[in-house]
């Protein structure tokens, strides 16, 4: 039998990834896993399009976005149920990848629609890129 441990899920703030994070709460609830909740600040949406010319968010930044996504957590499931918020700079699908490989997670669960237009059609879907890469099975959630 399959037992998960710990869950990863990414979030965009579109309203596919908040519904995927029903789902990571609802199973981090019934397995009692650990739940890393993600945020990727795009590197590539940042100032300027080379490494050597990006500027970072400060550390206030993070940190307010870190508690930002705590907060997304209801009180009486954050006291059932692990949580550790995570925020990275870089490009989403290698972070993602990169986050549920070093955190050894069992399931990475995340929206299916964030990014569209001609963004989507560029760079393709940041789940579609995840599935293909990830170590570890991924729930992808249609939005709503």
């Amino acid at each position: 039998m399959v037992k998960i441990k710990t869950i990863l899920c990414p979030i965009d703030y579109s309203k596919g990834s908040l519904a995927a994070l029903d789902y990571a709460l609802h199973f981090a609830l019934k397995e009692a896993a650990r739940l890393y909740l993600m945020h990727v600040i795009d590197v590539r949406y940042l100032e300027g399009y080379t490494p050597l010319e990006v500027v970072s968010p400060d550390s206030e930044t993070i940190n307010r976005i870190k508690e930002e996504l705590g907060e997304r957590v209801p009180g009486d499931v954050r006291k059932k149920v692990r949580v550790e918020t995570i925020v990275t700079v870089g490009i989403p699908v290698l972070e993602i990848v990169n986050t549920a490989k070093e955190k050894e997670v069992d399931v990475i669960i995340m929206g299916t629609h964030g990014r569209t237009g001609i963004a989507h059609v560029i760079m393709g879907s940041v789940a579609e890129n995840v599935v293909r890469r990830a170590h570890c099975p991924v729930l992808t959630v249609r939005q709503p």
